[in-house]
């Protein structure tokens, strides 16, 4: 199966600004893995507009695929910020889907309206949280909590890029955070690992390939092939 316009895009966008890596990088977990991505790192307008215009296309599709409506994107500080933000623009102009969007911030404010979001009112909405790239799902799950904290019900999740790892309970992070959600296709991803691998394997990257693969047969979660 070909890869989608949009992922190819992101994929050697992500490339071309350092963003996306293939090399030798040790994650938090102290897994030491052969691609590293730092969405931080997507910070100009035409990659703003790749990354966005994907995650709009991917909602979408979603969307027609059964996951749930929902009325606001949310986009945990910081660099869910813009991302959402875009997101929510790009939904609107090239797939008429017209949502609010909203983030949190680092430190609640006592003063003006106060609280800990900011943007569209989260309580009482369905919402959708938007996060970039999942290894442990650490951050997706605070967004989680956060949104529901204020009164908002969380609908579903969207990702830039699920690493396809197996967590500790042994299995993958995209599904334990699905069956937080409600079940299977309520968290929808631009990329996995295996497009990367594939990407590579199209472009004739056999030494990078084969470290991928490796890695794969390490730590992949094979659940989530």
């Amino acid at each position: 199966m070909s890869l989608e316009k949009y992922q190819t895009e992101l994929i050697e966008h992500g490339m071309t600004v350092g963003a996306l890596k293939f090399g030798t990088f040790t994650l938090k977990s102290g897994r030491t893995s052969p691609y590293f991505f730092n969405a931080g790192l997507l910070a100009s307008g035409p990659v703003l507009d790749t990354l966005c215009s994907a995650y709009a296309a991917t909602i979408a599709n979603a969307l027609k695929a059964g996951l749930p409506e929902f009325d606001v994107l949310f986009g945990p500080a910081y660099k869910g910020i813009p991302f959402a933000a875009g997101t929510a623009l790009l939904l609107h102009r090239d797939h008429k889907i017209d949502v609010g969007f909203a983030y949190d911030r680092k430190e609640a404010k006592d003063h003006g309206e106060g609280g800990i979001t900011v943007g569209t009112p989260v309580k009482g909405k369905r919402v959708l949280v938007l996060d970039d790239v999942a290894t442990a799902g650490t951050a997706i799950r605070g967004a989680i909590e956060t949104v529901k904290r204020e009164g908002g019900e969380v609908v579903g999740a969207v990702l830039m890029l699920d690493r396809q790892e197996v967590g500790k309970e042994g299995k993958s992070t995209l599904a334990e955070v699905e069956e937080l959600l409600g079940g299977k296709g309520r968290v929808p991803t631009i990329l996995k690992m295996k497009d990367l691998m594939r990407w590579l394997q199209e472009h004739g990257r056999t030494e990078e390939l084969a470290k991928m693969q490796e890695y794969w047969e390490q730590y992949g979660a094979k659940d989530g092939a």
